[in-house]
């Protein structure tokens, strides 16, 4: 077998090393401008180091970690090339999943998956991610940029995040804290946030469907705009409410919906009636519906139909909670209040994660 002559490069196999390096350069000021005092160093080393002297204080500090991506919502990212948002998406999904045990998210790492690196937009989406982390306030200390040439096509992208927080043990959230007699209440979400875009997509993007561009005027903007809102950051108003009033859990509406996600910090033997009556979904999930003639039990199942977050706190704690939440001009309403479980009750989604409780949503918007 005779060898070639001409001579191969890294390049010549689909990896730029020289744009890894530049988009490098490109993302280091909005990384810079998510930093905590606690960070050690610059960014750009093998590892990110974090001074973890602030458990000091504490007396059994615990130390909460969750990954997490932002699924098909990439799709409309790349189909309307606009990159600098899904960072946001991609924050608020790992550190509102530690928020809600109570713990205070410290820093984050993103690992982005490319078919060939553009500087631009690799450089772009982690301003996106950057920002989150400022909201967030937890800083964003490395992360990884990976070239798959022959893999992923040249557009291609997907990106993934791991974030930890610390909470004292006598902090902790979750369903030892639920009582019954406990109200729930909801936080709104800013619309699909990242879940349910696989049906999402399928009822309204396509062939004879409405496309990105068609503008709907209960939406107000066009279909692309309303898919691409950045999910709500959660973490600074759940830790802020924590320290206004007597919460006992949070539950953050992802995946499986809203059943399945409040029922995981209910304790087993409790249960909960949502009460739809008590607010309306955004018109997003009308539409979807609509277009798709999606029942109104799927919906609830797959997306979060106007509620990203759940805290659960002492009855009379729910004004302080309110109060708390409007100065931060978050909108929450009680929506229905926790109660012993009858024998045998189930509730219309299983606690997503097994065990948990039983929630019932019930009546019409």
């Amino acid at each position: 077998m005779q060898k070639s002559e001409t001579q191969t490069t890294y390049a010549a196999a689909g990896v730029d090393v020289e744009s890894g390096e530049r988009a490098v350069e490109l993302m280091r000021a909005s990384i810079a401008a998510s930093t905590r005092p606690e960070v050690v160093g610059d960014f750009g080393g093998f590892a990110g180091l974090f001074d973890i002297s602030v458990a000091k204080g504490m007396q059994r500090p615990l130390l909460a970690t969750s990954t997490d991506g932002v699924g098909t919502k990439i799709a409309v990212a790349r189909a309307l090339d606009i990159h600098h948002t899904i960072g946001l998406d991609l924050v608020a999904m790992v550190v509102d999943d530690l928020v809600v045990c109570g713990a205070e998210p410290l820093f984050m790492t993103d690992y982005i998956a490319v078919g060939a690196v553009n500087p631009e937009r690799v450089a772009s989406i982690v301003s996106g991610i950057a920002r989150g982390c400022e909201l967030a306030g937890c800083s964003l200390i490395g992360g990884e940029t990976a070239e798959h040439p022959g893999l992923m096509a040249p557009d291609e992208y997907d990106i993934a995040g791991a974030g930890t927080g610390i909470v004292d043990a006598d902090r902790l959230l979750g369903p030892d804290r639920v009582r019954v007699g406990d109200s729930v209440i909801a936080l709104a979400s800013s619309g699909l946030h990242s879940n349910g875009y696989s049906l999402a997509r399928y009822v309204l993007l396509g062939d004879g469907k409405l496309g990105l561009q068609a503008q709907i005027a209960e939406l107000g903007r066009t279909v692309g705009e309303e898919l691409l809102e950045p999910t709500r950051i959660y973490a600074q108003d759940c830790l802020a409410l924590m320290k206004a009033a007597d919460v006992h859990a949070f539950s953050h509406v992802t995946g499986g919906g809203i059943a399945a996600n409040l029922a995981r910090v209910l304790p087993e033997n409790s249960a909960v009636d949502i009460y739809r009556q008590t607010w309306t979904p955004p018109p997003i999930f009308d539409l979807i519906q609509r277009e798709g003639n999606v029942p109104l039990a799927d919906a609830e199942r797959t997306l979060n139909m106007g509620i990203g977050m759940f805290a659960i706190v002492a009855e009379n704690q729910v004004d302080q909670a309110l109060r708390e939440l409007a100065e931060r001009d978050l909108e929450a309403w009680v929506c229905g209040t926790v109660r012993e479980r009858t024998q045998g009750e189930k509730g219309d989604s299983p606690a997503k994660g097994g065990g948990g409780g039983a929630v019932r949503l019930l009546g019409d918007h």
